[in-house]
Order: structure tokens, then sequence, then C-alpha cells
């Protein structure tokens, strides 16, 4: 039999030993797999296996998922269905009144008024109660009044009370506190107004009624009466076709910083429910005791000027 030519280097020679594989064959494979040592397994510790402690791991259990690193600049994400929609609570700053944190990194609050069906059916006056979110749909607060029932009935929207701000932890961060006043007063002896708490029994703060004719007006004042920012309404208060908004302006009263507006939420809940939505926009850096005020005042002006008042003229 003939034998291949030499000098092409495939197949290579082989040495007929009587040895199975024999000698030779295979060829030795050029650079693989590579020599014990030379990169190959890739030694413990250097990359491979990925080590357990290492963030983004976790051991191989059904439903692990890996964690995700919050990146600098954008905001967390929201929590899946099911596991609550509560904002997480960031870390409070030096002189922070207790949870009060969570207005740190917002300028911005949706207040969602509950829905009462006693009332929207019956017209019964009931304790208003509040959602209150950032603009995430994260719930911050959940606020709640605490009226006796006689209280309710006999003054109508007009009527004094007391509220909780309360936070994810059913603590009371906030307490609102409006006395009774004329509300029918042209003269400036019994103009309304709203004390802030926060935490509860200490005062940060008051909103006022300022005396005017035509134009609704308010002063933000903090714990020592002196005035911080002003609040200006619209000629018309009524918003059944649109948001009416209330300018929050500086202490001069010569810039607007934010707004506090009542949404318009359709004719049929307007017409037929007492279920007021707002929303509320203030400079992020604002004092928080500032920005808690803020808030009370949305509550006084709901009372004053959205309340519905006609069920209880027909009582």
């Amino acid at each position: 039999m003939a034998q291949p030519q030499q000098g092409y280097g495939y197949p290579p020679p082989v040495e007929h030993t009587g040895a199975y594989p024999p000698q030779g064959y295979p060829p030795p494979q050029q650079g693989y797999p590579p020599p014990q040592g030379q990169g190959y397994p890739p030694p413990q510790g250097q990359g491979y296996p990925p080590p357990q402690q290492q963030p983004g791991y976790g051991p191989a259990q059904p439903g692990y998922a890996p964690p995700v690193s919050q990146q600098p600049g954008y905001p967390a994400a929201a929590p899946a269905q099911g596991q609550g929609m509560w904002m997480p609570a960031p870390q409070p700053p030096p002189d922070c009144p207790p949870g009060l944190e969570y207005l740190t990194q917002i300028n911005q609050l949706l207040i969602q008024q509950q829905v009462e069906l006693l009332e929207a059916f019956t017209g019964f006056e009931t304790n208003n109660k509040y959602k209150i979110t950032n603009n995430l749909g994260q719930q911050v607060y959940f606020a709640a009044e605490d009226t006796d029932c006689c209280t309710r009935q006999c003054c109508g929207p007009g009527r004094p009370f007391e509220m909780k701000i309360l936070d994810n932890f059913q603590r009371e961060i906030i307490h609102l506190t409006r006395p009774l006043r004329c509300s029918s007063c042209w003269f400036p002896c019994c103009l309304q107004e709203i004390e802030v708490q926060a935490p509860p029994g200490t005062v940060v703060g008051y909103c006022v009624q300022d005396w005017s004719i035509c134009i609704p007006k308010f002063s933000i004042q903090n714990a020592n009466r002196e005035t911080v920012l002003k609040i200006e309404g619209p000629f018309c208060q009524c918003n059944i076709c649109g948001d009416v908004e209330f300018n929050v302006l500086s202490a001069d009263g010569q810039n607007e910083v934010g707004k506090i507006s009542k949404q318009w939420t359709g004719l049929v809940k307007e017409m037929f429910t007492d279920a007021d939505n707002f929303g509320i926009t203030f400079p992020m850096d604002l004092d928080v005791k500032m920005k808690a005020v803020v808030l009370g005042s949305c509550f006084l002006i709901d009372f004053m000027f959205f309340e519905e008042a006609q069920k209880h003229d027909d009582n």
C-alpha cells in the first residue's frame, strides 16, 4: 500500500506498537486545555465561581431575586403591588421633628379625601379622612379628623376640629387645631386660623386668615408668629368646571413659590360626593416645618371653601 507523503502535516505519522490507542494519537492540542495552574480553571476567589458575598449574588433558592442597587440621581423604585405603597423613610436631617423627614425629599403632595358612603347617601356629616401621597403615588401620611358628632352636625363646615396626621407606623406626626371662629364676620376680630404642631405638643407654625373683602388671603407664620409665606386665592372659588388655585407667595407677596390647587374630580363626584382632591407644591429647600404648615393650611382652605354646606341647610 502506498505510504502518504511526508510534509503535509496531516495525518501525523503513527507508530504502531500494538497498544491502543496508538502512540501520538490524537495529536496534541495546541493550548487546549491549558495546563493546570495557567488560568484554567480560574483559582477560587478570582471571579469564578462568583463568591456568595458579592453584591448581586445570593444562594440558589427558589424565588430568590438578587438585590438591586439604587442608582444615584434616580428615585427609588415603587414597591410591587401587594407589598405596600408607602414612601420609604429617608435619613432625617439634624433638628428635624420626628416624622417630618419625609418632607425633606418632596416638593409636591397630593391629598385625596376618602369617600364616605354614609355621608354621600344620607348627608350625615362624618369625620373627614385623607390619604396624602407624593408624586410617585407612594403614601406619605394619613390624616383623620377627630371631632364629636354634635359639633359636626351643628357647625357644619365651619366647625372647630382636631386633626391627626399619621405615618405608616400609625404614629401621630402632625396635629392640627382649628378653633371655632365666626365665618361671616367682616372685621378682623374673628378671622380663621389653624395651628400646626409637629410633633404633637410642639407648635411649629400657624396659617392665619388675613382680612380681605373680595380675595381670600392667608399668612403662613412660624412659631413666633412671624410671616414666612403668603397665600392668595382667586375671586371665585367655584370649581364646577376646573381646578381652583391658591397661590403660595413669598413673605412680601411679590413672588410665587408654590400652589394649593383644588382639583376638578369630574361632574358626578363634584355634585354627589363630598370627596375633595388637592395638590400642593412648594420649594424643595423650604423648611420642613413650614412645609407642614402649608399642608395644614390646605385643610383649612378645604373646610372654608369646599366643604358642602348645602346638605346642612337641608337638614
